[in-house]
């Protein structure tokens, strides 16, 4: 569309596209953005004509400007919209949002942010399944970020069942075209790292001068304990759990040096697990050798506080930092880019499935057991069960290395 011919308002703008005509956007101002206005911008691509586009810039702009003025809803006003059914979801207390753990809210508060972009001023009850399906496509990119859509259904799914717990107008409906359409699902991942990677991955870790962040591949891969139940996690100080680490204006959870006692026996609770069945799984670290080699660096004196810590900070690792760290060590080590630190818990339970350990002693070594018993029977099954585990492990792992 020629400059010349575009619909003229405050607010809109057109951005360029390398295949394709310019999209039409309302873009707050910058005064409104710096005093915290929470729309940044919004497409206006889905609008068939300019009369429409400029109707829905004029009210954008029109409730921004209110909201400078002081006149500020909380978010709890129904609309009809995407957008306002979002704030719902997010603001309302009662809301299955704020019982999402940190790590869980972040992609839900990303995603959020993009529906609302993409989507936010569409009506739910004027919305139909052919709506639905060209907007996966749009997210899914031609199928080649399957994830990345799927996600965005999933929050739209989380935000439609509290819209209707709480009778929003439209939402009924509209989960029942949800649960009438079925979308492509992306290719289980089959990539992991191997006992050799990791120990690549260790000594780059070491020659970065990191040997903490050695240790923590070492646990993720001997023990098979997800991510953050080795590095712990940084949370809102309003978070009701007990912790005396604080730092970015936060505070962090996670395991400690007393998680692992004098004979070398460390016992956690799974973040999966510590809300409903409060199962713990125990390890004998004796029995891991590669977390026994980066144990022997870790001088006693230095063995209090949370059990991996950025030695630059002195406090644990933010989950950005942590993934960038590994990206770092992982490229140093020769593993390839599509090898997340998530799957170092994969190659550990696929060893011991390569090792021929059985599948009961790896469930409860991985915490995928099901029933729930007392502390001190379970602490003696899962012991037991790890070291027969890791037992198979070092005798497999040794077969391959005289091979």
């Amino acid at each position: 569309m020629e400059n010349s011919t575009r619909p003229k308002t405050p607010g809109l703008k057109y951005r360029p596209r390398k295949n394709g005509p310019d999209r039409p956007y309302w873009i707050a101002s910058p005064a409104a953005v710096k005093a915290g206005y929470p729309l940044k911008s919004a497409s206006l691509a889905g609008l068939t004509d300019d009369l429409l586009i400029v109707a829905r810039c004029q009210r954008l702009q029109s409730e921004m400007l209110m909201w400078l003025d002081g006149q500020r809803d909380n978010g709890m006003v129904f609309d009809g919209t995407f957008r306002s059914l979002l704030n719902i979801y997010q603001t309302d207390p009662e809301s299955s949002y704020h019982r999402l753990k940190p790590a869980s809210r972040y992609p839900y508060d990303v995603y959020c942010k993009k529906l609302v972009a993409h989507i936010g001023e569409r009506s739910i009850a004027a919305v139909n399944g052919k709506d639905l399906q060209k907007w996966f496509a749009v997210w899914s990119d031609g199928n080649k970020k399957l994830a990345a859509a799927r996600m965005a259904v999933c929050v739209i799914k989380a935000a439609i069942r509290f819209g209707i717990i709480t009778r929003l107008p439209g939402c009924t409906a509209f989960r029942e075209i949800l649960d009438n359409i079925t979308f492509p699902t992306p290719r289980p991942r089959v990539l992991f790292p191997t006992a050799q990677e990791i120990d690549r991955a260790r000594a780059a870790a070491k020659q970065a001068k990191r040997p903490l962040r050695a240790l923590a591949y070492a646990l993720q891969f001997e023990t098979t304990l997800r991510q953050r139940d080795v590095i712990g996690e940084w949370v809102e100080l309003a978070d009701p759990r007990p912790s005396s680490i604080l730092g970015y204006g936060q505070k962090w959870l996670g395991p400690t040096w007393a998680n692992i006692d004098d004979n070398l026996i460390m016992r956690v609770t799974p973040s999966k697990t510590e809300n409903t069945t409060e199962k713990r799984v125990t390890f004998d670290l004796k029995e891991c050798p590669m977390v026994v080699e980066e144990l022997v660096l870790v001088l006693p004196e230095k063995r209090k506080g949370a059990l991996i810590v950025d030695e630059r900070t002195g406090l644990p690792y933010r989950y950005d930092v942590y993934r960038a760290a590994w990206r770092r060590d992982a490229t140093a080590a020769g593993i390839a880019r599509e090898v997340w630190n998530r799957d170092i818990r994969a190659g550990g339970v696929t060893e011991g499935d390569q090792a021929g350990a059985s599948l009961p002693d790896r469930s409860k070594v991985a915490g995928h057991a099901r029933t729930r018993i007392t502390a001190q029977v379970y602490d003696r099954d899962t012991l037991e069960a790890h070291r027969r585990v890791a037992a198979a492990r070092k005798l497999h792992r040794t077969k391959g290395e005289n091979k």
